[in-house]
Order: structure tokens, then sequence, then C-alpha cells
């Protein structure tokens, strides 16, 4: 009686499943590498305070009005700077999780 196994336990399942990891894997990191390289601007304060991060979490530029610096008021101008980034960093998770396939387990 034969149940299909023919001494090789799957072997030929075993390489398609291996081949299939592969290109998988392949394409994710191909789709990093572009992700890596894409920017995202970040702009707050109508405009005030604006931040350009590229997908590897690099600042390529941060751009400040003149007219939001307030001696006065430094505080603000921080939390525009610190509001952009957040904003920027949460554009590239989002960005990471709509292009990396979602594994069971990480």
């Amino acid at each position: 009686m034969g149940y299909g196994f023919n001494g090789g336990f799957g072997g030929a399942n075993l390489q398609n499943l291996m081949r299939q990891a592969q290109k998988m894997q392949a394409e994710m990191e191909e789709k990093k590498a572009e992700l890596e390289k894409t920017e995202f601007k970040a702009s707050v304060g109508g405009g005030m305070v604006e931040v350009v991060m590229i997908g590897d979490k690099t600042i390529k530029s941060l751009t400040i009005k003149p007219e939001v610096v307030d001696p006065d008021d430094v505080e603000m101008l921080q939390d525009l700077v610190i509001s952009a980034v957040n904003d920027a960093l949460n554009q590239i998770a989002k960005a990471e999780k709509a292009t990396m396939p979602q594994v069971p387990g990480m």
C-alpha cells in the first residue's frame, strides 16, 4: 500500500517550500531596500516646521520658518520639531507594516 511517500517523505514538497521561502525572503529584502530609499515628509504648525525623513529613519532635512522662532517660546518650537519627527516616523512605520508581509510569531 502506497501512501505517496515513496521513501522520500515529501522531498519534492520540501524543496518547493524552500524555494518559496527563499523567493519570499528575496522579495522582502527588495521591498525593505526600496522602503529605505523612500522619502517621508511631515509638516506641522501650518507648515512652520517640516521634516523629511528617509525610510531608514534618517533625517534628510529639517525646515523651520523664521517666524516660528521666538526666543521667549522655545518650548513651542521644540514641540513642533518633536511632533514633525514623530509624524514622519509614524508614516515610515505604517509603510513598513503595509509593505512587509506579516510573519506569524514575529
